[in-house]
């Protein structure tokens, strides 16, 4: 499991939304996109400023499965093993994937950088295998490429560090 320090939370957040409920979703969304998971103590402010029941809160964050209580790498990664990925090779994609970013199965990469998970259909079969990372769809993969795919998303390394595909 990787360890990840405490974030410095950022209460603003809460306090820019007004005191409705309907703003539930919404402070969720922008708290799993600041700190990649939902922090507790944040859950705990959301709770109090909508006047909303913690439990509440708890519910409606584990119910989607967009929102994390557990720190999640910053960049997800889903790697399509529906039908026509899985015949193209999708498995094999998913195999370089976790070796490239370091995951033991799924999960989140020990330097936080990705979480690996697996999906049954990004709805672009005729172009398989495929993968997504964020929001970006990447399409026809090859094992080879994948590398040079994640290095996008990598942390700026310092000068002379090595940031080839290899």
């Amino acid at each position: 499991m990787p360890t990840v320090e405490s974030p410095v939370l950022d209460e603003t957040i809460v306090d820019k939304y007004e005191e409705r409920r309907a703003n539930l979703v919404p402070i969720l969304q922008e708290i799993q996109a600041t700190y990649s998971y939902l922090p507790e103590p944040l859950l705990r402010r959301v709770s109090r400023k909508l006047h909303v029941p913690l439990s509440d809160v708890y519910q409606l964050a584990t119910f989607y499965r967009c929102f994390s209580l557990k720190p999640r790498g910053r960049h997800v990664v889903q790697v399509c093993l529906g039908t026509a990925c899985h015949v193209r090779g999708g498995p094999k994609i998913l195999d370089r994937v976790e070796t490239e970013t370091g995951t033991v199965g799924l999960g989140t990469s020990p330097d936080m950088e990705f979480v690996v998970e697996t999906v049954r259909c990004l709805g672009c079969c005729g172009l398989a295998p495929v993968m997504k990372v964020d929001k970006d769809v990447y399409a026809t993969l090859e094992q080879s490429k994948i590398k040079r795919v994640l290095n996008r998303y990598r942390k700026k390394r310092p000068a002379g560090k090595d940031a080839t595909d290899g």
